[in-house]
C-alpha cells in the first residue's frame, strides 16, 4: 500500500526526513495548513497527515512513532530504558525548545493580526536560550540526542534547531549548531529537503 503524506512545510519536514531514512516510498500532498485539502484528512486543519491504506494519522510525533514501530528502526524498542529516555529528550524538545519557537510563530504570522502579541518574542527569546543550555548538557558530547543511536528524537530535535535558525532566533550555541550540522550531512536530509 501507498503511503500518502500531507503537508510539505513546517513540521511535515519531520515525516518526510523519516521516510527518507527508511528509504520508504510515499506520495506527496502539498496541503497547507487550514486548507481544504488537510481538512480533508484533519478535521483540526493541521499539517501533517499520514494516509496508510485506510488510515489516517495526525500529528509529526504520533507520525514517527507509528513508521519507526513499524519499521523497526530508528527507536528504541517499547519497555525499554533507552525507550524511556528517547521519550523523555523527545518530551523535553517540544516543550522546552519548540514552546517558544511555536509561540512566536503564532504571535508573529499564524494569528490573526488583531490576535498577535508581538511583544512576545521578547519575552520567549530568553525561554529558548534557557532551553538550548539545557539541551548541551543533555548532549554532552555525544553525537546523538537519545543515545548511541540516530533516533526520531534527532528528527525531533534537528528540525526544532533548524526552524529556530530560520526564524532568526539567536541560538548562541555552537554545541547545538555542531549538532544540526552533522544531522544535515545525512543523506536523507538532503533528500527530504529537496
Amino acid at each position: 500500500m501507498t503511503l500518502t503524506v500531507y503537508g510539505t512545510a513546517g513540521r511535515s519536514f519531520r515525516v518526510h526526513w523519516l521516510l527518507a531514512e527508511l528509504g520508504q516510498d510515499y506520495e506527496t500532498v502539498s496541503a497547507f495548513p487550514r486548507s481544504p485539502e488537510i481538512h480533508a484528512v484533519n478535521p483540526l486543519g493541521q499539517v501533517p497527515a499520514l494516509r496508510d491504506g485506510d488510515h489516517i494519522l495526525t500529528d509529526s510525533l504520533a507520525i514517527l512513532n507509528y513508521l519507526a514501530d513499524r519499521a523497526g528502526r530508528f527507536i528504541y524498542p517499547t519497555g525499554t530504558p533507552e525507550r524511556a529516555l528517547m521519550e523523555a529528550r523527545i518530551n523535553f524538545v517540544l516543550t522546552e525548545m519548540e514552546a517558544p519557537i511555536w509561540l512566536m510563530a503564532r504571535h508573529g504570522f499564524v494569528l490573526p493580526k488583531d490576535q498577535r502579541h508581538p511583544g512576545l518574542r521578547a519575552v520567549t527569546e530568553p525561554d529558548f536560550a534557557r532551553a538550548v543550555k539545557k539541551f548541551e548538557t543533555l548532549i554532552g558530547d555525544a553525537e546523538f540526542f537519545a543515545g548511541a543511536d540516530f533516533t526520531i528524537a534527532d528528527i525531533v530535535a534537528g528540525h526544532t534547531a533548524d526552524w529556530a535558525i530560520g526564524a532568526t532566533i539567536p541560538v548562541n550555541s555552537g554545541v547545538l549548531e555542531n549538532y544540526l550540522a552533522r544531522l544535515q550531512q545525512r543523506p536523507a536530509w538532503a533528500k527530504a529537503m529537496g
